[in-house]
């Protein structure tokens, strides 16, 4: 990484964790300290980092904040022990989100929006809704087995209808969860961010 002082001091490293720390000392995990009183930039910056990003699993925590694998795990154990984070199992990953924020059916919806080819898959439909598993395949250029085969678990999950074709389960919910933490993912679900008024009409 560069920006590297002379002292050492990694100064891009230094500029993420002030910037995400800014956020988790602003928010409800404020001054989660160690035993000794001290404050700990690095537990804060997660938290903050957490705000931003829900669902994140331990590695992109640990990644994107150029935190160590023991710091990160330090870390995040405090900020569970003390009620402010929670942590849940999704595949192959843990997954992390603020405590208290997010119901059970919104955090296994953030799991697959953490993964690139259901989350482009949601975006599609979201965007057109009379799309087709090849339709989805070429927009996200994957193969038509792997439309089928993540079309299968978000089914599962109650995140998709395939009775018919594909149709987005909860998709105001759905919505609501990508344009809000949209920076946290990909230009598409930017760019559908920017578009989301025109998606849905309410009836007062």
């Amino acid at each position: 990484m560069t920006g590297e002082s002379g002292t050492g001091v990694d100064e891009e490293k230094r500029a993420t964790l002030r910037r995400f720390a800014a956020l988790g000392a602003a928010g409800p995990l404020a001054r989660l300290a160690d035993s000794s009183g001290t404050e700990s930039p690095a537990r804060d910056a997660i938290a903050g980092y957490l705000s931003t990003t829900p669902g994140a699993h331990f590695s992109k925590i640990r990644d994107d904040l150029s935190l160590g694998t023991g710091e990160t795990q330090h870390h995040l154990r405090r900020l569970v022990d003390a009620g402010g984070v929670e942590s849940f199992k999704d595949g192959e990953y843990r997954r992390y989100v603020s405590a208290g924020r997010f119901s059970t059916f919104e955090k296994r919806a953030l799991g697959y929006l953490r993964r690139d080819t259901p989350r482009g898959m949601l975006v599609a439909l979201l965007r057109d809704p009379t799309a087709t598993g090849s339709d989805l395949a070429a927009t996200l250029d994957v193969s038509r087995p792997t439309v089928s085969k993540y079309a299968k678990e978000l089914e599962t999950a109650g995140l998709l209808d395939r009775e018919g074709g594909y149709s987005v389960e909860q998709p105001e919910l759905l919505l609501t969860l990508l344009v809000r933490y949209a920076d946290s993912f990909d230009d598409a679900t930017k760019a559908l961010a920017d578009d989301a008024a025109s998606l849905f009409t309410y009836d007062p």
